[in-house]
């Protein structure tokens, strides 16, 4: 299924395809929301368009049949941050048949030359959430930009393009803040007048997300700075580290070193996965492993310190208290005697 679109911003771009799926819109400020008709799918599309001359647009669905979204307008495009953290979207330029796959949590700045546009394609029965932040540089040119101060000169070259002399690609990876705005972007805790400024505001985080990335990634002379898919991998690879090696007193620094990353990535990853410091999980992976200890196994507070890697019994009790209101002797098989 092939879908025209030749109008902007966003908001005209979801009424044509509206039109063509002949289904109607809803509105909340200023978001326009599709709800795919049955017949093609399932999901919302939604749109949101801003004085500033930034739009987002946002597909979170899932398509029965191949679906090719053909940005065809005879003008100039805008520029787009086009961002996926489900499923799998491609890409590709009007005048050329090579395709960009896009997967999960992988981004795309694409700027077309001239009035060349673009072609979305969309996988029969993969469930996809995928955001495309439209920048309208003729109009986004009358904000104060200050002159795009401390911009990569690559990405200032761009946004400074306002009749799209050149042709630009490129491909990142991936941002666990650009996803988390994603879903925030996506959740529905404002309505009306508050929903606009909502969604205007996390779009200007997300461009700026997405630039930092790009910057991070175009910067050979320092490590990445920005959390990436492998980043949440190597938390994994820690946790399991962990977990099967209660017994040793393993440091942060030595478990970032094994996971090849350094240990800001490797705090910052647990801050996000779990809302802890690494210690702090260290500790609680420990103090979990010991009541169940205390429940289901022979061993006696001592041997339950030692088999935790603690060395300090009094210590041991003062935060498994801490923890749990009660002391081990609580959780104590009855039938073993606390030695």
């Amino acid at each position: 299924m092939k879908i025209a679109v030749k109008t902007l911003p966003v908001n005209q771009i979801i009424q044509d395809i509206s039109e063509f799926l002949n289904a109607s819109l809803d509105m909340d400020g200023s978001e326009q929301i599709l709800n795919i008709p049955k017949e093609f799918g399932e999901g919302t599309i939604n749109a949101s368009s801003f004085d500033s001359g930034i739009g987002v647009i946002s597909y979170n669905c899932k398509f029965y049949e191949d679906v090719e979204i053909h940005f065809t307008l005879n003008s100039i495009h805008p520029l787009k941050f086009i961002f996926c953290s489900v499923g799998e979207v491609s890409h590709s330029f009007q005048d050329t048949e090579k395709l960009n796959s896009i997967e999960a949590y992988q981004n795309i700045i694409v700027s077309s030359s001239g009035y060349n546009g673009h072609v979305l394609y969309f996988k029969a029965n993969v469930q996809t959430h995928v955001s495309s932040l439209e920048i309208i540089r003729a109009t986004f040119s009358h904000r104060s930009n200050y002159n795009f101060q401390d911009l990569d000169d690559t990405l200032k070259t761009l946004f400074k393009d306002e009749v799209s002399k050149h042709q630009f690609f490129y491909q990142g990876n991936y941002s666990i803040k650009a996803a988390n705005l994603m879903d925030q972007m996506n959740s529905k805790e404002h309505s009306g007048f508050l929903r606009s400024l909502f969604l205007e505001g996390k779009s200007f985080q997300m461009l700026v997300v997405q630039i930092a990335q790009y910057q991070d990634d175009e910067a050979e002379d320092k490590l990445p700075k920005i959390l990436r898919k492998s980043d949440i991998q190597k938390v994994d690879y820690v946790t399991k580290r962990i977990a099967g090696d209660l017994a040793s007193n393993l440091t942060v620094e030595n478990l970032a070193k094994e996971a090849g990353t350094n240990v800001n990535k490797l705090q910052e990853g647990f801050k996000y996965v779990y809302d802890l410091t690494v210690n702090k999980y260290i500790q609680n992976i420990k103090l979990e492993a010991a009541k169940d200890m205390l429940m289901n196994s022979e061993k006696n507070i001592s041997e339950i310190v030692i088999a935790i890697g603690l060395n300090n019994r009094s210590y041991f009790s003062k935060i498994f208290k801490e923890k749990y209101g009660v002391n081990p002797k609580y959780f104590l098989k009855s039938s073993k005697s606390d030695v």
